[in-house]
């Protein structure tokens, strides 16, 4: 949440940045973190950066033109690390409709891929109008026993791909 525990925003939240974590792979990476006195881990590996605006009206026609035209993707994972599952914002009743990111009922937690997938947390980008069989408590994660989910869609197939890489 964006929000202290009186309910007020805490400024520059972090729903309208966006976040690069970064890798130094080698030492003269490594040693431009510390040059440029980049705060890092312990490590001084890895980094992160946060720009708190995203400009997507002027940054989409840019990654349009790099994959159309010229080919290049503009993010691709190359690997299955982080998940952000469905969590509920209040005690939920079977036969809720959910109502995705950004309603009333839930909010999205990141969890490490492989505790999501073996806990078969639903995927916050699976849980729009998707009704619950179960009841779930507040801050408790969704899973997938817990709803009725369309598994012919497309958005599913794409789930079940990422989960693969798991297991490679």
């Amino acid at each position: 949440s964006c929000l202290t525990p009186n309910g007020t925003e805490i400024p520059h939240d972090i729903r309208k940045g966006v976040w690069v974590a970064i890798e130094a792979d080698n030492d003269y990476v490594r040693n431009c973190f510390e040059e440029y006195k980049v705060i890092t881990d312990t490590t001084g590996r890895y980094m992160s950066l946060y720009k708190k605006w995203h400009l997507i009206g002027l940054e989409l026609g840019m990654s349009v033109a790099s994959v159309g035209l010229r080919g290049e993707p503009t993010g691709a994972a190359i690997c299955f690390n982080a998940d952000v599952p469905a969590i509920a914002k209040a005690d939920l009743t079977a036969g809720s409709m959910l109502d995705g990111e950004g309603g009333f009922t839930i909010y999205g937690g990141v969890r490490p891929a492989a505790m999501s997938v073996a806990n078969r947390y639903l995927p916050l980008g699976l849980a729009n109008h998707v009704k619950l069989v179960r009841p779930v408590k507040k801050d408790q994660p969704i899973t997938l026993d817990d709803v009725e989910i369309e598994t012919a869609s497309t958005a599913y197939k794409m789930r079940e791909k990422t989960v693969a890489m798991l297991a490679r």
